[in-house]
């Protein structure tokens, strides 16, 4: 009798100390993800800082940091929609050619007529409808999410390209390029700050504060325990990739405003920039993971670097080889935390 009471409180001792284990474990992911922020807070204020001391005058003026402030905002809101994507364990190859095709759809002589509502609506079902081929590709096809939208890439470029037939289309809704204009600026802040600030706040309440955020961790954790769960995996990852396609739609109109014109060269490479700013912000490629204001940090790092080499008539290749050694940094910061949270 007294045996089996011995080995009770053997057990005891060792259920607590797994217990308090999964709780610290727990905790780990939080507080590294906060440190990470924290680490991208510094260098975006380092990044102001070498801005501030290599071109004072042109840097920190206020038109300069609203020029900045835009130029992110285009790519941010793509970035959220693939911080979705990626962290769910998939991945969208094709955002910047959505953004293109989107464009110049939405730029064509027969849409203008119908005025801003014509332009907007297109833009954002033009995204829409390519967020939902490739969700449907990947969710029910069965295709790898790198070759399904490889291919739309390719296709959305030859689409965009045969729209245009390699021309610029010039808009020409005045409610539209008035958007851009300074007079519709609000508290100093261009509209399309707003939009990018309003899309950052929802995509956060999305994945942090609603079940599709929940499930959109638990399927790129585990897509087969999500499943045995009951989570509808193919479903959720249809909603992802036309989430990702809302985002390129919005995107594709914000670029409309800011550059007043359609063209199947927009978005060039977008998809590797917002990729980029996902991981070096925190969001786990292989999925699981995903933070909005760690991507939002990356995606102002990014835009931050690319205007203080602008201001300092430094080369394009620079910049890029810059890019490439804070992405390889980013990576092995990752993987070294999360053989950290492994230990």
């Amino acid at each position: 009798m007294t045996q089996p009471a011995t080995a009770a409180q053997k057990q005891a001792p060792t259920s607590a100390a797994k217990s308090a284990g999964d709780q610290e474990s727990s905790r780990r992911p939080g507080l590294r993800w906060d440190v990470r922020s924290l680490s991208l807070l510094g260098v975006l204020a380092v990044l102001v800082a070498v801005g501030g001391i290599t071109a004072p005058d042109q840097f920190l003026a206020w038109s300069n940091l609203q020029l900045v402030l835009t130029q992110a905002s285009v790519i941010g809101v793509v970035t959220v929609g693939m911080t979705f994507v990626i962290t769910s364990g998939g991945i969208d190859l094709s955002v910047g050619a959505m953004v293109a095709l989107a464009s110049v759809w939405a730029t064509t002589v027969a849409t203008q007529e119908f005025g801003f509502a014509g332009i907007l609506f297109t833009a954002v079902i033009v995204g829409v409808g390519c967020g939902l081929v490739n969700g449907l590709l990947i969710a029910y096809g069965r295709m790898v999410p790198f070759i399904a939208t490889l291919a739309m890439l390719a296709s959305a470029r030859g689409l965009a390209l045969q729209i245009t037939d390699g021309s610029t289309q010039v808009v020409t809704v005045g409610s539209v390029l008035d958007l851009g204009a300074r007079d519709a600026y609000i508290l100093g802040f261009p509209p399309l700050v707003l939009i990018f600030a309003a899309v950052t706040v929802i995509g956060w309440l999305l994945l942090n504060r609603t079940t599709f955020g929940r499930r959109t961790v638990a399927v790129g954790g585990n897509a087969e325990a999500s499943r045995l769960a009951g989570i509808d995996v193919r479903r959720q990852r249809l909603y992802l990739y036309l989430l990702s396609g809302l985002c390129c739609g919005i995107a594709a109109f914000m670029l409309i405003v800011l550059s007043g014109s359609g063209q199947n060269t927009n978005g060039n490479l977008y998809e590797l920039d917002a990729i980029a700013a996902a991981i070096i912000g925190g969001t786990l490629l292989s999925g699981g993971r995903g933070t909005i204001i760690g991507s939002v940090l990356g995606v102002l790092v990014f835009t931050t670097i690319t205007n203080i080499f602008a201001l300092n008539n430094l080369e394009t290749a620079v910049q890029q080889i810059a890019k490439g050694a804070i992405i390889v940094a980013a990576v092995l910061v990752q993987r070294r935390s999360m053989r950290g949270g492994d230990a």
